[in-house]
C-alpha cells in the first residue's frame, strides 16, 4: 500500500521554522526573541519521529504476538558529526544510532526478540534510515509566503 506524506515548512519574520502537518505545527530551533517558540533541532525531530514509530509498531506487533505491554520505554543515541565551511569531510549526518527497548511484559525473552526482530523489520523510518531512499531537492527562486 502507498501512502503519501506532505509537510510544509516555512520561516516568518521571528525567524522560528515552522513545519505544517497534517495534525501539528512543528517548531525547530531556539527563537531568542520569541524563547516560548522554542522548539527541538531537526536532529531531535528524527530521533522522536524513530521514537515515535516504533513505539507504534511496538505496540501493534505486541498485540498481534500476544504480549501484553504495560509500557514501553525508548531511548535513542545519535552520534553525528558536522562539517566546516568548504569542507567535504567528514560525511555530516548520523554516523550510527544506538537503540535501548525497555519493554515492561512478562513475557520470555525469546518472546521479546522475536518482536523486536518484528518492530525492526516493519519499521518505514528504520528502513528510511538504514538503506538508501531517493530523495529529489528542487529549487524556486522567486517565492513568496504570506505569512497572515
Amino acid at each position: 500500500m502507498k501512502n503519501q506524506i506532505n509537510v510544509l515548512g516555512y520561516t516568518g519574520n521571528n525567524s522560528q521554522f515552522v513545519v505544517k502537518t497534517l495534525n501539528a505545527n512543528l517548531r525547530f530551533n531556539q527563537n531568542e526573541k520569541y524563547p516560548e517558540l522554542e522548539g527541538p533541532n531537526p536532529y531531535e525531530y528524527i530521533l522522536a519521529g524513530f521514537a515515535g514509530c516504533i513505539n507504534a509498531l511496538g505496540q501493534e506487533v505486541a498485540a498481534e504476538q500476544g504480549i501484553a505491554l504495560r509500557s514501553l520505554q525508548i531511548e535513542i543515541t545519535g552520534s553525528m558529526e558536522t562539517h566546516e565551511a568548504g569542507t567535504r569531510k567528514p560525511r555530516p549526518g548520523f554516523k550510527n544510532i544506538e537503540i535501548t527497548l525497555k519493554p515492561a511484559a512478562t513475557a520470555p525473552l525469546e518472546a521479546l526478540q522475536a518482536w523486536m526482530k518484528e518492530v525492526q523489520f516493519r519499521s518505514p523510518v528504520y528502513d528510511t534510515l538504514v538503506n538508501n531512499t531517493p530523495v529529489n531537492l528542487s529549487l524556486y527562486k522567486e517565492y513568496t509566503y504570506n505569512y497572515n
